[in-house]
């Protein structure tokens, strides 16, 4: 959380209590999300800037996040496609091995 509040990808500065220590809101907690989310399927870092950059802009920049993200989700699943053939390949020769082994 710490990494993504040092780059200014969180929406707004993160509340802190009497002791300094951070308070983070609900919807700090679901952007966060949201922005593991991206990183964790391989949006690019400059991606996700600019996509944080858009969302803290506020209305007028929603055809470009849309773009933004369609881009990413068509990338996404593509990767799934081509990962789904690499398991079909796996499995083949998992089935022959067991097959091998049963008889």
């Amino acid at each position: 959380m710490r990494y993504y509040e040092r780059d200014g990808l969180l929406l707004a500065a993160v509340d802190r209590d009497a002791g300094g220590r951070r308070r983070y809101t609900e919807r700090d907690l679901e952007w966060l999300a949201m922005l593991a989310a991206l990183r964790a399927t391989g949006m690019p870092i400059r991606d996700v800037r600019r996509y944080a950059a858009l969302v803290r802009g506020g209305a007028g920049s929603e055809a470009e996040r849309l773009a933004l993200l369609q881009d990413h989700r068509d990338r996404v699943q593509a990767q799934l496609a081509e990962t789904a053939r690499h398991l079909d390949a796996i499995d083949a020769k998992v089935d022959r091995y067991r097959a091998q082994l049963s008889s």
